[in-house]
């Protein structure tokens, strides 16, 4: 640590000066800063609501996933309208069918399912399944849905549908019951914490103008995701609230000895290095999550960082004015520290110092290797979370009632409608498919499919339309699709499909070509909005849908051998390069995929990024590598905890959560390890290990617990599979560091203090004896003997004789012209300041 001071002594040479003036410049144009930050914070409250949020995971995977590229597709390609099922209970079958010839009535629906089959009634329970005439983007389909609800009102009803955004409603509510909550926690916490009350309200000011900052700027990232949206605020009052602590403690450090005004320049000045360096490791760790493939990681990664900069910001702008504030009420709400020494921590360090670092690598061996059976998943459906959404409430209980749902869409080149009759038949003799739905095995009327090819006769013979009519109508479908060759061949043969030549004779009588009676014209109108609703969501100018529903999970190692089987099937067919399944199996698929190569890169990234931090931080080989293994080893430990108890992980709370405990939680084991380092040369290491963890902590209980509480407010309040997750993980994981930073790393420590030592590539600095005499200006970290009177802290005025050794720094001779010492170091500090 004496090399850390003399470190310290040469960039206080070197840049005190510099760094004086900046937070003299900060202290003395506060009142500009408080116009600055009211501006900021006005802003803040009106952009807020500019932000748009993303609330599709799918959305966030790369471009060349399966995923992604079938979803463009589809939206290019094809109509989705909107949809919605509805259940009616506690109804007979009768009522259910009169309601059923109600809702058949509303213009705004245009396909409704319902019948006697227990897939639609069962248990006095009926289950309607609604489309709508409008796209599931457009409000008007969340209008006709509400028309259905007002319709059914008295009985009880439950709806289930993807239109809308209740579950991020619902989320928005629970971040904001357990935002209050984290901030009671806060208050708390820095109460009982503090050494003054007035500290509080500083530190809270701080908080909250950041929090309100970056919710106010979220929108300048265009549209964020609605995980990031969910626990940004509450991440960062738990992750930044170092910062202000150490600022804070600082600031009552140095005004033991100097005033308000001259207390916070000084503290500022050493503070600002100080706690840029902390936010390193930290942001070191949310770096690695831009390395994702998948685009949430990014995402997450920017706003968290983008969180920890306004939260500096704040603490080097705003918070040096609050404490001229509150100074003085600062000074008269003084109390006694509630925080007790824990002597007892120490020297359990020091006696089991040879047996606690054996079994904690023990435990990190079998940590590794049970985590990596930890069982992760990538969709929602096989998550269980505290607290359950409405939306999940109706979906559980349809389920219960009627099953689930499980469909892929099954994209290919449209144009032959043979092929698509065959792959349809071919995927329904298999027994992972329960059924599909397709324009080739979709019934239109008598028992023929809607791409059934028929002949003029059969055509006619169907509609009961004269056959001379259809004659001519055929002739006139073969030259406008220019087969003239069956205009001369005749027409005996020749077959069209039946859904093109209905549309075809829909036109010709719209156009005014052909004519026909009324009741065949009610028909053919009602054939055609059937056909037309099929067309805009099966077929489209250039690709065909169908619709795969299978009988396996959304996910799992067979569901998704079964979408390569799937591709393979289909490629019989076509090119396999051309054929597309998007879907939720699908999806989660590809996120399968792509956390099998982002776990790997977060990991070794957000390492490296900390140990180049540690590096220049500790000045030393040996330290960073002891401090990631500690941490690293926790995270093992974190996840080996669900692996044991095979409770599924959402893989992003994984990813999320490493990067953030490895960037996070360091700090911690940071503290611990550069105190002992500055005490274990100037004491017993018995006594350096119980001062270290005296002095430790009040900081470690201080972010620790925030961070905690954070983490286990968040999994157990919110309904959100993977919000849910990175609170519960995050939580854990923050006690689990504690408690090794608390009861593992001191013994670690002390055992490998030695190779610390010997792996360090500090440079040592030369030492110069001084000798003088008369008054001297002393800048530097100095030993010797003085003869006189001295004011200043390494940096002061010196009257009489010198004879020391200056390790760090100079000392030069100054004219003295007999004044006082304490006017002399003011004059100086003017002109120094000029």
């Amino acid at each position: 640590m004496v090399i850390k001071m003399a470190n310290e002594a040469k960039n206080n040479n070197e840049n005190g000066g510099f760094m004086i003036k900046v937070a003299t410049f900060i202290v003395d144009r506060r009142n500009l800063f408080f116009l600055l930050f009211g501006i900021a914070l006005i802003f803040s409250v009106v952009s807020m609501n500019w932000t748009k949020v993303e609330n599709a995971l799918s959305a966030y995977l790369p471009d060349t996933t399966e995923t992604s590229r079938g979803l463009d597709r589809m939206e290019e390609q094809f109509i989705t309208y909107g949809t919605a099922k509805v259940m009616v209970t506690n109804i007979p079958y009768d009522e259910a069918e009169r309601i059923y010839d109600e809702l058949s009535e509303l213009e705004t629906i245009i396909m409704l399912d319902f019948d006697n089959e227990p897939e639609y009634y069962n248990n006095f329970s009926a289950l309607y399944n609604i489309t709508f005439g409008y796209d599931e983007k457009d409000e008007r389909a969340l209008e006709a849905l509400e028309e259905v609800k007002l319709m059914l009102e008295g009985y009880d009803i439950y709806v289930s549908t993807a239109m809308g955004n209740a579950s991020a409603e619902q989320l928005a509510q629970e971040m904001t019951v357990i935002s209050v909550l984290v901030a009671i926690v806060v208050v708390s916490v820095l109460l009982f914490t503090s050494q003054t009350w007035a500290e509080v309200p500083v530190l809270l000011l701080t908080f909250c103008s950041a929090a309100l900052i970056t919710k106010g700027t979220n929108f300048m990232m265009g549209t964020i995701s609605f995980v990031s949206n969910s626990v940004t605020i509450v991440l960062q009052l738990a992750l930044s609230v170092d910062y202000a602590v150490i600022f804070c403690n600082r600031y009552k450090e140095e005004h033991q000895t100097l005033g308000i005004r001259e207390a916070d320049i000084v503290a500022l000045s050493k503070s600002i290095p100080e706690i840029f360096s902390s936010s390193l490791t930290t942001m070191g760790g949310l770096i690695a999550m831009m390395f994702m493939q998948f685009g949430i990681g990014s995402d997450m990664a920017l706003c968290l960082i983008r969180a920890i900069l306004l939260s500096l910001l704040a603490v080097f702008l705003l918070m040096p004015g609050l404490i001229m504030l509150f100074g003085n009420a600062m000074d008269k709400t003084k109390h006694k520290s509630f925080i007790p020494d824990i002597p007892f921590v120490g020297k359990f360090a020091y006696k089991t110092r040879f047996i606690i670092p054996p079994l904690f690598i023990v435990v990190l061996v079998g940590a590794y290797l049970i985590q990596s059976h930890c069982p992760y998943v990538y969709g929602y459906t096989q998550l269980e979370t505290p607290v359950q959404s409405e939306a999940m409430l109706v979906d559980e209980m349809i389920d219960e009632s009627f099953g689930k749902d499980n469909f892929v869409a099954l994209v290919v080149p449209a144009g032959n409608y043979e092929k698509e009759k065959k792959l349809l038949k071919e995927l329904d003799a298999r027994p992972e498919v329960d059924h599909s739905q397709g324009l080739a095995n979709t019934e239109a009327m008598d028992g023929y499919m809607l791409t059934d090819k028929l002949t003029a006769r059969e055509f006619s013979e169907l509609l009961e339309l004269d056959y001379e009519v259809a004659e001519l109508l055929y002739m006139a479908y073969a030259v406008n699709d220019e087969n003239y060759a069956k205009i001369v061949n005749g027409f005996s043969n020749y077959g069209v499909p039946l859904i093109d030549m209905f549309m075809f004779l829909y036109d010709e009588v719209d156009e005014g070509y052909v004519t026909l009676d009324d009741d065949l014209m009610e028909t053919l109108e009602d054939a055609h909005t059937k056909m037309q609703i099929a067309l805009d969501q099966l077929q489209g100018e250039e690709y065909s849908r169908m619709l795969i529903y299978l009988t396996l999970p959304e996910e799992g190692e067979e569901t998704f051998a079964f979408l390569d089987e799937m591709h393979k099937i289909a490629g019989k067919y076509y090119d396999i390069n051309e054929v597309l399944i998007p879907g939720n199996s699908t999806s989660q698929y590809d996120l399968y995929k792509t956390f099998q190569r982002d776990n790997a890169v977060v990991n070794v990234v957000s390492i490296l990024a900390v140990l180049v931090v540690l590096l220049f931080t500790f000045m030393s080989a040996g330290m960073p590598v002891l401090l990631i293994v500690v941490i690293q080893g926790v995270i093992w430990v974190n996840f080996a905890v669900p692996s044991m108890q095979q409770k599924n992980v959402f893989f992003l709370s994984a990813m999320i959560v490493s990067s953030i405990q490895m960037g996070a939680n360091i700090d911690y084991a940071i503290v611990i390890s550069g105190r002992f380092m500055e005490l274990k040369d100037k004491m017993s290491k018995k006594d350096a290990i119980i001062e270290t963890m005296n002095f430790a902590f009040p900081t470690i209980v201080t972010s620790g617990t925030m961070l905690a509480l954070a983490g286990i407010f968040i999994g157990q309040m919110s309904s959100d599979g993977a919000v849910c997750g990175i609170g519960q993980c995050l939580g854990r994981g923050t006690i689990l560091s504690i408690f090794t930073v608390m009861f593992v790393l001191p013994q670690i420590l002390l055992l490998g203090e030695k190779i610390i030592d010997k792996t360090s590539f500090a440079v040592s600095m030369p030492l110069k004896l001084e000798r003088s005499s008369g008054l001297m200006r002393v800048d530097g970290i100095v030993q010797g003997q003085v003869n006189g009177t001295m004011i200043g802290e390494f940096h002061g005025l010196l009257r009489g004789e010198a004879n020391m050794i200056v390790n760090m720094g100079k000392m030069e001779n100054r004219h003295d012209d007999g004044s006082d010492l304490v006017d002399l170091l003011r004059k100086e500090d003017k002109e120094s300041d000029v």
